[in-house]
């Protein structure tokens, strides 16, 4: 499984020359992760005595893949380090002054002005999209996130606009995920009343960082009144190399209410018994989907692990997590996806695994020490 997450940070003194120029890593969990540790630059820089011309090697010698991740700023606020670590295991990374090579980039997200306004963004795993302002009362107009399915680590999203052909599958995959009047892959909508109410689709976007290993970027939708509610949002996006998952944080306020009541949601497909799990505390929902016009299954999932939530599972469309989001508190949740064809997610099981480490991964954090 993987997944990338900003990593615990500790930093210890240094004992001599050599110890100085190690970051160590351990794994507390069971399973082997793939993914990015984080270490806030200016500690980074203040430790090693490096700014942007080192590299990171392995026990092995390899050299690692890094991004410096500036979300937005002028200057550098974290190294970002993609490292594989055994279940319960251990590694020792040495810093290096000199000259990294490029390295291809993994992820990557643009505004798609060519396509009704959609914002659209990958890694080399899967594909997902949002619909824009241009978008809105057009007959076609959709509500939610949509997925890509993927079976490259290829970036596809340029290809595919270009070509404007991405809903047959040409040997990539393709676009068959139907999101309609829904939440789709994992969006929010507001719950007011007992019941889901769609906003408007957003307004504005900037892209924080854009690859190699991490791309971010920020969704901004202009204030309207929901259910007498006047209300403003932003989501902030971001998927990792290697990911099946993204992190969204929503920013939102009400000026009529200290908080605000919001459903993040999946479609259902038309089938007596869905395969739903959802986790303990109701704090996930996962989803593998029937196989539709012979494209395969697209599984996806909701991950609220630090919210107190409610499930509704009362409405034929789509399946429910009910939260609520405190004025200027950032409430920060995830959505992932994935499709059989691509070879690393082939069935219900496996999917569902993958959502509960992925809970886990989050509430233990790789250890990230540098000496």
């Amino acid at each position: 499984m993987k997944k990338l997450f900003l990593a615990g940070f500790l930093l210890l003194g240094t004992a001599s020359l050599s110890l100085a120029q190690q970051i160590r890593v351990s794994n507390p969990t069971n399973h082997a992760r793939t993914e990015l540790i984080a270490i806030p630059y200016a500690k980074f820089n203040a430790h090693f005595k490096m700014d942007s011309l080192f590299t990171v090697k392995d026990a092995s010698g390899q050299v690692l893949p890094v991004q410096l991740e500036k979300l937005g700023q002028a200057n550098p606020v974290n190294v970002l380090i993609q490292v594989a670590v055994p279940a319960k295991g251990q590694l020792a990374l040495q810093v290096e002054k000199g000259r990294a090579a490029a390295i291809p980039s993994k992820t990557y997200a643009r505004y798609v002005p060519e396509r009704y306004d959609d914002f659209a963004w990958e890694n080399d795993v899967v594909a997902f999209r949002m619909y824009g302002k241009a978008l809105e009362g057009r007959p076609d107009d959709a509500q939610g996130i949509d997925v890509w399915a993927k079976r490259t680590d290829q970036l596809v999203i340029n290809r595919w606009y270009k070509t404007d052909d991405y809903h047959k599958d040409h040997g990539e995959g393709l676009d068959y995920y139907s999101v309609g009047q829904t939440l789709g892959a994992g969006d929010m909508g507001y719950y007011f009343q007992d019941d889901l109410q769609f906003g408007k689709h957003y307004r504005r976007y900037q892209v924080l960082d854009n690859g190699p290993l991490r791309t971010s970027f920020r969704l901004d939708f202009d204030p309207e009144t929901i259910a007498g509610h006047e209300v403003q949002l932003s989501k902030t996006i971001s998927i990792d190399a290697g990911s099946h998952f993204n992190r969204i944080q929503l920013d939102l306020n009400n000026s009529k209410a200290a908080t605000t009541p919001i459903a993040i949601g999946i479609v259902k497909r038309k089938e007596a018994s869905p395969q739903l799990s959802v986790g303990k505390g109701n704090n996930s929902l996962a989803y593998w989907e029937p196989e539709i016009n012979q494209s395969g299954h697209t599984a996806v999932a909701v991950l609220l692990p630090k919210h107190k939530v409610s499930y509704r599972n009362d409405k034929p469309e789509q399946a429910l997590l009910i939260s609520s989001v405190k004025n200027g508190k950032p409430f920060v949740y995830y959505n992932g996806a994935a499709w059989d064809r691509a070879g690393q997610v082939k069935d219900a099981a496996t999917w569902n695994k993958l959502v509960e480490e992925e809970k886990e991964n989050i509430h233990k954090p790789l250890k990230v020490v540098l000496k």
